[in-house]
């Protein structure tokens, strides 16, 4: 009896990683058609990020004396 219920325990749990498995696959197609959105902190470090470099081009070395 106690060997049955073990038995069907493992069944159930089998088939449930299965289930989740195949969600899990679904969810990440579906992630790879539709483009994740940025958000806003990440929009403002890309803006700050970008004038950054474009002061870096106008930078100029200083020379040693």
């Amino acid at each position: 009896m106690f060997w049955a219920l073990i038995g069907i325990a493992v069944v159930i749990l089998a088939i449930g990683w299965i289930a989740y498995g195949i969600w899990e696959y679904r969810l990440r197609q579906e992630e790879k058609t539709k483009p994740r959105e940025a958000s806003e902190k990440l929009k403002k470090s890309r803006e700050a990020f970008a004038e950054y470099v474009k002061k870096m081009e106008t930078f100029k070395k200083p020379e040693k004396k």
